[in-house]
C-alpha cells in the first residue's frame, strides 16, 4: 500500500474493483442468512442533499457489516420518479417529465456511485418505466377483481395550484402538502382503495413489529378505532337519524345535534327552505381533512327540524354544521358543548344552551370521566358503567347499538394530472371496464410534447367506442409496493418471483419519520392485500424500521429558502467519500438529528489519515514486532469484538463498527 492517503486514488480503485468483482450483486443463496436492508427511494429531483447522504451512509454501514457477519445481504436502489415537480419542473424547462427525469436520475445515480455506497445496481427500478407500471396496474386489476378498489362522486380535496385532489393525509393545516395552497372541496368521480377493509389488522400489526413507539401511536391514532353506541334519533317530521359516540355516558347533555353538510337528508331539507344552499356554498371552501375541521371557523345552520332525545322526549334543535364530516361514522353528532370542545365553542357560538353532566371542578368543556349528574337514573355512576347502562337502555329501547367505528376513511387514488401511471380502466354506456391489454402507456406527441390526459383526445377516445380513465394514480401507489419489486426487478414477465419469497420481509428499512402514515401506513396495507392474493408470504413488509434524524446547519432543517444547504459534491472533492460517511455515521445516533459541521468534518479526515499511517506502519512491520504483546492484543481485540457484535444488533450504534 501507498504511504500517503490519497482517497481520491483509493476509494476510485475501490469502487472499480467492486464492480468488476460483482461485490454487491445478491443472489438467493440457503447457505447463507438473508438480509434485506432498504432506505426509502428517492424522488429523483436532480442532486442529492445531506439527508440522502445520511439515510444511506446509515444503511450501508448496517449491509457492509452484515455482509462481514456472514449474511447474503441485499441492499438496492431506485427512483420514485412520477409525480408534480416533475411535471412542473418540465413544464418551466419546456422539455418533457421523461426527459427530465432521465436526466436528474443519471446524475443522482453518479453522486451516489461517487459516495461509495454497497448497491446492487442490476435490481434498480424506476417507477415512471413502463416496465414497472405495468405491473402496478396488473396489481390495481387484481384490487378491483377483489372488490378492494372502486369509484363514486364524492367531495374531495382540490389543490387549486396543482389542479389534483389530495388525500386527507396530504393536507396540513388547511393547505396543500406541497404546495402550501389553500384547499377547496370538489366534487368529483375519483378512485379509491379500501383499506378500511383492513383497519383492524393494520392496528393489531403494529404489535407484531420492532418500529418506534412513535411511529406505532401516529398510526393507531390515525386509524382510530374506538368502541362507542350507535343511537338512533327521531326527528318531529317522522325521519330517523343516526349518530356514533364514544361517550354515551353524556347523552343527557346533549342540547343540539349536527348533521354533515354533504349528509343525504340536507338535500331534503333544501327543498324546503332555500338558505341552505347559501350556507352549503360558503362551507364549499373548507377542506374535508379532520384536521382542518377541527381548527377552521365553527359554521352552523339552523334548520326549521328538531330531533326528539330518545330518553327524555326533549326537542333540540337540528342544526346543519361545518366540522361534522360526512365519511366518519354517521355523518351526524349529537352535541354536547358542556364535554367537547368543538361542541362547547360551536355552542357560544350561536348561544345554545350546555347542560353539565359529569361531575368536575374544572371549567367547561370537560371531556374527562367522572360521576354522571343530571341523568335521571343514572346519576351517580361513573362514566364507564353509565356508558353500558345507557347503551342497554337504548338496545332495549331498540334505539342504540354498541359499535366499532374508525377514523382511517378509504385512501382516494386519483390525480388529475399527467405524469402519472395511468388508471387502467374504461368506461362505455354508463358501465365502468377492466382495460383490455396493459399497460396502458401515457401518451407522447410525435413533436415529443404532452398534455394533460382528459384533454389528449387521442388517448382518451378510442377507436372501439371505449373511453379511457384520464386520471393518473396518486404517486403513493408506486411507493407501496417498490420493496417487493426490487426483489424480482429482473423478470420482466412476472411481477414478483421464488426470489420474493426468498428476500421478503425487508429487515431493516430506513426513512423519515415524516412518512409514519401515508408510505408507511399504505405499503402495510398494500402487503396485506398481496399476502391475501397469496403473492407474498408473510403479513408486515419491514420487521424493523429506522427513523434517521434530519440533518441540520445552523440549528434548522437545510433548506434552499434558508440558504444553509450543503452540496455533497464539494465535500466530496475536497475530503472523499469516505470521510462525509465517517461524519455521518460518528456525529450522533442514527435516531437523532445530526448538526452539519466542517470541523467535524475535518476531524473525520483527519481521524482517516491517521489510520492509513498506521496502517501503512504495521504492513511495513515484520511478523515478530508482535509477539510480547501478542496475549494483551487478542484479548483487547475480543472484547472489541463482543462490543461490535452486540452494538448495532441491539441499538443501532454504528460508530463502534466503523
Amino acid at each position: 500500500m501507498k504511504e500517503i492517503y490519497d482517497y481520491k486514488e483509493i476509494e476510485k480503485e475501490a469502487q472499480d474493483l467492486w464492480a468488476r468483482n460483482k461485490r454487491y450483486e445478491a443472489n438467493i443463496d440457503t447457505t447463507k442468512p438473508k438480509y434485506y436492508c432498504l432506505s426509502m427511494l428517492p424522488y429523483p429531483s436532480g442532486n442529492l442533499h445531506m439527508g440522502h447522504v445520511r439515510n444511506y451512509s446509515i444503511g450501508d454501514a448496517v449491509s457492509r457489516y452484515k455482509k462481514l457477519k456472514g449474511f447474503n445481504v441485499l441492499q438496492p436502489m431506485g427512483w420514485d420518479a412520477f409525480g408534480l415537480p416533475a411535471e412542473n419542473a418540465a413544464i418551466d424547462k419546456k422539455v418533457h417529465p421523461q426527459e427530465w427525469t432521465e436526466q436528474n436520475i443519471n446524475h443522482m445515480k453518479e453522486q451516489l456511485n461517487s459516495l461509495g455506497f454497497a448497491y446492487d445496481w442490476t435490481k434498480e427500478i424506476n417507477t415512471s418505466d413502463e416496465s414497472y407500471y405495468k405491473f402496478e396496474q396488473e396489481l390495481f386489476l387484481k384490487f378491483y377483481e377483489k372488490g378492494l378498489a372502486y369509484r363514486k362522486k364524492s367531495l374531495v380535496n382540490w389543490d387549486p395550484v396543482d389542479m389534483t385532489v389530495l388525500a386527507n393525509e396530504q393536507v396540513i393545516d388547511g393547505k396543500g402538502w406541497r404546495t402550501g395552497a389553500e384547499v377547496e372541496l370538489k366534487e368529483i368521480e375519483t378512485w379509491f382503495l379500501k383499506i378500511t377493509d383492513y383497519a383492524d389488522e393494520l392496528e393489531e400489526g403494529l404489535e407484531k413489529i420492532d418500529w418506534p413507539e412513535n411511529v406505532k401511536n401516529m398510526q393507531k391514532n390515525w386509524i382510530g378505532k374506538s368502541r362507542g353506541t350507535e343511537i338512533s334519533f327521531e326527528t318531529d317530521k317522522g325521519n330517523l337519524l343516526k349518530a356514533f359516540t364514544t361517550r354515551p355516558d353524556t347523552l343527557f347533555g346533549v342540547t343540539f345535534f349536527g348533521i354533515s353538510p354533504n349528509h343525504p337528508y340536507v338535500a331534503e331539507l333544501s327543498k324546503q327552505d332555500s338558505n341552505i344552499n347559501k350556507f352549503l356554498e360558503n362551507v364549499k371552501k373548507v377542506s374535508s381533512a379532520e384536521a382542518d375541521q377541527a381548527q377552521a371557523e365553527k359554521l352552523g345552520y339552523k334548520t326549521k327540524v328538531n330531533i326528539i332525545h330518545p330518553l327524555t322526549k326533549d326537542l333540540v334543535p337540528l342544526w346543519i354544521i361545518n366540522y361534522v364530516l360526512m365519511d366518519y361514522g354517521t355523518g351526524a353528532i349529537m352535541g354536547v358543548p358542556a364535554h367537547d370542545e368543538r361542541d362547547y365553542e360551536f355552542a357560544k357560538k350561536y348561544q345554545i344552551p350546555i347542560s353539565q353532566v359529569i361531575e368536575t371542578d374544572e371549567k367547561l368543556p370537560y371531556s374527562g370521566t367522572g360521576l354522571v349528574m343530571n341523568s335521571g337514573d343514572f346519576n351517580g355512576l361513573p362514566s364507564q358503567e353509565a356508558f353500558e347502562k345507557i347503551s342497554e337502555k337504548l338496545i332495549a329501547l331498540k334505539k342504540g347499538e354498541i359499535l366499532f367505528q374508525y377514523r382511517l376513511r378509504d385512501w382516494g387514488i386519483s390525480r388529475q394530472r399527467y405524469w402519472g401511471c395511468p388508471i387502467p380502466m374504461e368506461y362505455k354506456d354508463g358501465e365502468t371496464f377492466t382495460a383490455k391489454e396493459l399497460p396502458v402507456l401515457l401518451p407522447v406527441n410525435a413533436d415529443g410534447t404532452y398534455k394533460p390526459l382528459h384533454q389528449n383526445e387521442g388517448f382518451r377516445y378510442k377507436s372501439d367506442g371505449y373511453e379511457r380513465e384520464t386520471d393518473t394514480f396518486d404517486t403513493f401507489m408506486e411507493s407501496s409496493w417498490y420493496f417487493a419489486r426490487y426483489t424480482s426487478a429482473q423478470n420482466k414477465n412476472e411481477i414478483f418471483d421464488k426470489n420474493t419469497e426468498y428476500w421478503l420481509p425487508v429487515d431493516l428499512y430506513i426513512g423519515g419519520v415524516e412518512h409514519a402514515i401515508l408510505h408507511l401506513l399504505y405499503s402495510r396495507f398494500f402487503y396485506k392485500v398481496l399476502r391475501d392474493m397469496g403473492m407474498v408470504k408473510n403479513d408486515e413488509p419491514f420487521k424493523k424500521l429506522l427513523t434517521q434524524g434530519m440533518v441540520l446547519k445552523d440549528g434548522a432543517k437545510m433548506s434552499k429558502s434558508k440558504g444553509n444547504t450543503v452540496d455533497p459534491k464539494e465535500y466530496i472533492e475536497n475530503y472523499g467519500a469516505d470521510s462525509i460517511r465517517t461524519f455521518m455515521i460518528f456525529a450522533s445516533p442514527p435516531e437523532q438529528s445530526l448538526e452539519w459541521s466542517d470541523n467535524g468534518l475535518e476531524g473525520c479526515h483527519k481521524f482517516l489519515k491517521r489510520l492509513w499511517a498506521l496502517s501503512f506502519k504495521i504492513s511495513s512491520l515484520g511478523s515478530d514486532a508482535f509477539v510480547g504483546s501478542e496475549k494483551t492484543l487478542n484479548d483487547e481485540c475480543t472484547d472489541l469484538f463482543i462490543k461490535i457484535h452486540d452494538d448495532p444488533d441491539k441499538r443501532l450504534n454504528l460508530n463502534t463498527v466503523v
